[in-house]
């Protein structure tokens, strides 16, 4: 199969077809096939968040488990699809895939089990507004914050988590859950979603702890922004993104179903195409990853709340949702990834074993052995779902990268591939995006493997 070149480059109106666009040797200002000259696009960024951040609507939420927007319309394009599809994200986040889409006038729907995410991605797709009614909105809260800021600063004082107090000054805090608080009080029912996204949003630009993903260091100071000032920037930004849709797109559907994509409420063959990006096998809690929005919204208010609202909700992915009793490893993986791929639950389950010795010989005894094998339970059953809904003669494209938990190399994209095609996909394919993990390889503590990010090409 040929390799994904490094600089892809498209005509403007898509690709004649996956072959041709995959193929290299096409060269800026020297491409063989007639036509307009071709757009380069780096690929190598396509599974960060990178390009999202600065983007109006994907920017709203800074949340580092997302991936590139242009992936997705790499995707479209590549697939030629248009207003008479429908596209799936099955683990839609923050709603990437969702917000292309509308913005096309594509139809889409999609899961995301961790409610708080759910929530975001929800009123980012929401663009049927009466954008005169929210100008107005707008305008008269923030005249209010404005000539309340001395009330806002002697606020009677909220009883908050202590991770509150160390990310901003009592002051500062005092005028952002004032900000809340008004926001409830005052914003009309129609806006006040979008309002708190927007206050949201603000949180780790105005802290003065180093609050960048995917940890929050509170020893470490940053220069501290006043709350209520960055959240009514935010708040601008929010309105003006929205004023840049295209108005004919503004009732595209774009269904987020607060649930489980490994058991979806979606018909039978409803959707044409799907595009996604899953939790990688790389023990990143993304429960954990809300922490101080959730902390700050109410949502949550200690980490055993986050386990029992968000962290028993998700596929396994962090060894930090690991119950050991609740397993056995020696026979962990389920009848369906059997059922898949015989050879592959061999593989996987002679990688459990050897992470089970492992595991004894570290001083953290992290339970990956668990890890490996609930993930890919979990993967198979919500591959298993993806093959239901979907058409037949349809595409499943997904960000993937793979892993080494204690130097045993998981070659995530390729199992899973292995195991699609047992579950009713007729094949796979896959292209290398870039390499992961350089930075850790001065550190004699990590293993040296060299890992990858992918993109998996499933055809139903």
């Amino acid at each position: 199969m040929d390799p994904l070149p490094a600089r892809p480059y498209f005509l403007p109106g898509g690709f004649p077809s996956p072959e041709e666009a995959l193929s290299p040797g096409a060269e800026e200002g020297n491409d063989p096939r007639p036509g307009p000259r071709l757009r380069p696009l780096d690929i190598s960024e396509f599974g960060t968040f990178k390009d999202s951040k600065a983007a109006p609507i994907h920017g709203w939420f800074q949340y580092p488990a997302g991936f590139s927007y242009r992936a997705v319309e790499f995707a479209l394009d590549w697939n030629r699809l248009g207003r008479g599809d429908r596209v799936l994200d099955p683990f839609t986040g923050t709603g990437t895939t969702q917000v292309v889409c509308k913005g096309r006038g594509i139809p889409s729907a999609g899961t995301e089990a961790h409610p708080f995410v759910a929530r975001i991605a929800r009123t980012k797709v929401f663009w049927d507004y009466d954008y005169a009614e929210l100008q107005e909105a707008v305008g008269r809260f923030q005249a209010h914050l404005r000539s309340s800021r001395e009330e806002a600063r002697h606020a009677a004082e909220e009883s908050v988590p202590p991770l509150l107090g160390k990310c901003f000054s009592p002051s500062n805090l005092r005028g952002l859950l004032y900000a809340k608080q008004e926001i409830h009080r005052r914003a009309p029912p129609p806006f006040r979603d979008l309002f708190e996204v927007a206050l949201i949003g603000a949180l780790r630009q105005a802290s003065g702890a180093a609050t960048g993903w995917p940890y929050i260091s509170p020893r470490k100071r940053i220069t501290e922004k006043d709350g209520i000032d960055t959240f009514l920037s935010q708040l601008d930004r929010c309105v003006r993104d929205l004023g840049g849709t295209p108005p004919r797109f503004r009732r595209t559907p774009a269904e987020v179903v607060e649930g489980d994509c490994r058991q979806s409420p979606f018909q039978d063959a409803s959707f044409t195409f799907a595009f996604t990006s899953p939790p990688y096998l790389n023990n990143y809690d993304y429960a954990d990853r809300t922490r101080l929005e959730g902390y700050f919204t109410g949502f949550a208010r200690s980490w055993g709340e986050i386990s029992q609202k968000v962290r028993e909700k998700l596929v396994m992915s962090a060894t930090t949702q690991v119950l050991r009793s609740r397993f056995r490893t020696t026979d962990i993986l389920e009848p369906a990834v059997w059922d898949a791929s015989p050879a592959v639950a061999e593989e996987i389950q002679r990688k459990v074993d050897l992470l089970t010795e492992r595991r004894w010989e570290k001083g953290g005894r992290k339970s990956y052995d668990v890890l490996v094998g609930q993930y890919f339970n979990d993967l198979t059953r919500s591959l298993k779902e993806a093959a239901r809904l979907l058409r037949r003669g349809s595409r499943y494209m997904l960000i993937l990268g793979d892993s080494a938990p204690y130097g045993v190399h998981v070659p995530t994209e390729a199992y899973l591939g292995r195991i699609a095609c047992g579950l009713g996909f007729q094949s796979y394919r896959l292209f290398p995006l870039r390499s992961r993990g350089d930075k850790w390889r001065s550190n004699p503590q990590r293993h040296q493997v060299p890992l990858k990010e992918s993109l998996l090409v499933l055809e139903r």
